[in-house]
């Protein structure tokens, strides 16, 4: 099944208020194409999943920059102030997560766990609200699955069936979001005929993916 796609075919899949993971982590990894179709698209009020929302104008930060966001679930947010000035405003929900935790909770997600539990947070801030449980004398947080309704994905290349191979570091969270959503979107350098990957290389399996389009920089 040929799985390629365009730009409008995409745009015409996103709508205000989704609940969008994008992968990545500082922009190395992250579909800065498909961010731009969101942009393109004036798509607002997302609640965004991702590892931190980069810098202002790389990744994920323009969506920041340009109040598309309602919240976001996020490792990190240092490096990109205007998340924090949107937060302290009022402006922007934010959750944060330790990264560890953000990756289980993803990875529960798409596993169709019910959450994970995890030491870490305890004692602190990050337990407030949340159920805690105490297995041989060690207390856990219970942490909730994340799943989303879109996920945007960037690998380094794709057949047509949507297996996906990804370079160096790249890798990070993308995997891990590709399990976790209803809609699959990836941006690809480079897409090959089926059956031209070595199956040895492929990390990503083309069932999982739905949509692929091919975004060269400066387009």
């Amino acid at each position: 099944m040929d799985k390629v796609t365009t730009h409008a075919e995409i745009g015409d899949l996103f709508h205000d208020g989704m609940t969008i993971m994008v992968g990545g982590f500082m922009g190395t990894g992250a579909p800065e194409g498909l961010v731009r179709i969101l942009m393109d698209r004036d798509i607002k009020d997302i609640t965004l999943i991702s590892s931190d929302t980069a810098l202002m104008d790389t990744g994920v930060g323009p969506l920041v920059l340009s109040r598309r966001l309602k919240k976001v679930i996020a490792s990190h947010i240092g490096t990109n102030p205007e998340t924090g000035r949107q937060m302290l405003a009022g402006e922007l929900a934010v959750e944060l997560v330790p990264q560890g935790t953000l990756a289980e909770r993803v990875r529960a997600g798409g596993a169709g766990l019910g959450g994970i539990l995890t030491p870490t947070g305890t004692g602190t801030m990050v337990a407030e609200n949340k159920q805690t449980l105490t297995i041989e004398g060690r207390e856990y947080l219970v942490e909730l699955p994340l799943r989303a309704d879109v996920a945007l994905l960037k690998a380094h290349k794709a057949d047509k069936s949507g297996n996906l191979v990804y370079r160096n570091s790249a890798r990070n969270f993308n995997p891990l979001m590709a399990l976790a959503a209803d809609l699959v979107i990836v941006q690809v350098d480079e897409i090959v005929e089926t059956g031209e990957l070595d199956p040895n290389i492929v990390v990503t399996p083309g069932v999982l993916v739905d949509k692929i389009i091919c975004y060269v920089e400066g387009e």
